[in-house]
């Protein structure tokens, strides 16, 4: 894990780089428990013990003391997907984000690609599934996707899409959805705001992201299929 980190993105304190919350105190809780810091398992016997509300709780219990407690805005921002793939694999999927955000009330903003490159690697094409390696060069370069693996892969957006329905029905939440092949655009600073960031109707996701947030615009955007767009940044792994 890295010592330092650069904030970029919608960390910056550049207004050149963050419009909107380059004056903002941020902060930035490094992910390191494998459970969305929601984990805090007694389970003993299986020698692997995920403290992750635990880590949660005493870093907001440290912040509030601080200070954090006084803020009148805050906007709460995470890096990671929407999406799963493994409907039907346990009776018990409250965890997943698609069956959380039925249950959230405060304003949600949901920017993500309709074609997650962590997701596509991680869980829709992991090498533990493809032992053959058939998705091999797909997973790392959507280039080398052939006819029927994109074929999939946007039936892995049209899956997501759906999920989504619901929660774009409230006139409170905000929605980017680009078809990019990406991951956590808001802290990179050429996704969040750069000169050729990518863009959904000439706005690029900072803009869209801070007019939601600020009521200065309904923010509702949804790319068409790949492969239209061509302001993506998209990501290509060896």
């Amino acid at each position: 894990m890295e010592k330092q980190l650069a904030f970029t993105g919608i960390l910056s304190n550049k207004p050149e780089e963050n419009p909107d919350f380059f004056n903002w105190n941020r902060i930035k809780l490094r992910y390191c428990d494998g459970a969305s810091f929601t984990g805090d398992s007694e389970n003993k016997a299986a020698e692997l013990q995920f403290r992750g509300q635990r880590i949660w709780s005493a870093a907001m219990e440290d912040l509030m003391s601080s200070g954090m407690r006084y803020a009148i805005r805050v906007d709460v921002s995470g890096g990671r997907t929407l999406r799963n793939v493994y409907s039907g694999v346990v009776g018990l999927q409250c965890f997943f984000p698609q069956n959380i955000i039925g249950n959230v009330k405060a304003p949600l903003f949901i920017l993500n690609t309709a074609y997650d490159s962590w997701q596509i690697q991680s869980s829709l094409a992991p090498p533990s599934a493809d032992p053959h390696g058939y998705w091999s060069n797909c997973r790392k370069d959507h280039s080398k996707c052939s006819a029927p693996q994109l074929q999939f892969l946007q039936g892995f957006r049209n899956q997501m899409l759906n999920a989504i329905e619901g929660f774009s029905n409230s006139r409170q939440n905000g929605l980017f959805i680009n078809s990019c092949f990406a991951h956590c655009q808001s802290e990179r600073q050429d996704t969040w705001f750069a000169d050729d960031s990518p863009v959904l109707g000439s706005k690029p996701i900072a803009l869209a992201v801070g007019d939601w947030y600020f009521d200065r615009a309904g923010e509702k955007a949804i790319d068409c299929p790949y492969p239209c767009d061509n302001s993506c940044h998209n990501l290509v792994f060896r």
